[in-house]
């Protein structure tokens, strides 16, 4: 927030003596640094130089974004048996808590990202879950899809990523919010 790093130095200095003298407390000199704004990682939020008010905003972190996405592959996995329903509230509380610490730094455009990431892994959930051919082709009518859809589409012997791809055209967002599937971007 200063001009030169030789005024950060000072301003540093200045500053850890006023907290150890006049506060008794002790700074801990490895922890505390001079850099600039978009380098610092502070309580999980980053910073960034917004051109438009010429001024820093408050951002997650990438480090923080990485976690959040560790922790929904984990939710979001193919092999975790659990029943439709305590998955997506687990989702939900994860979101939740998520966007109310965050809430006060900008990211819309990666809440976008990280739903289309998240409705990807439902699906391919879903597809594994269905396991068989026949129940494939039952589940894919149900959601409105043709019978030579059906057929075509439940006969594949791509992996689970590839016919989730495919499988986004039936299973709709608007499906998997009404089933319980939270939306980031809403929540936000």
């Amino acid at each position: 927030m200063v001009h030169t790093s030789k005024a950060a130095d000072r301003v540093m200095k200045n500053i850890s003596r006023f907290i150890e003298a006049k506060l008794g407390l002790k700074v801990n000199m490895t922890k505390s640094k001079v850099s600039k704004p978009n380098e610092i990682k502070y309580l999980g939020f980053g910073f960034y130089k917004d051109r438009a008010s010429n001024s820093y905003k408050a951002k997650p972190h990438a480090v923080s974004v990485s976690k959040l996405k560790i922790k929904l592959r984990k939710l979001t996995s193919r092999s975790w048996s659990v029943a439709w329903e305590y998955r997506c509230l687990k989702i939900k509380q994860l979101m939740t808590g998520w966007i109310n610490y965050y809430r006060i730094g900008n990211f819309k455009i990666k809440c976008r990202e990280i739903d289309r990431w998240i409705r990807f892994r439902i699906r391919m959930y879903l597809w594994k879950k269905w396991k068989t051919i026949k129940n494939r082709e039952k589940q894919l009518r149900k959601l409105g899809a043709y019978s030579w859809q059906a057929k075509t589409w439940s006969c594949c012997r791509k992996g689970y990523a590839r016919c989730a791809t495919t499988f986004l055209r039936i299973v709709k967002n608007d499906l998997l919010k009404r089933k319980g599937l939270p939306s980031m971007t809403d929540l936000y």
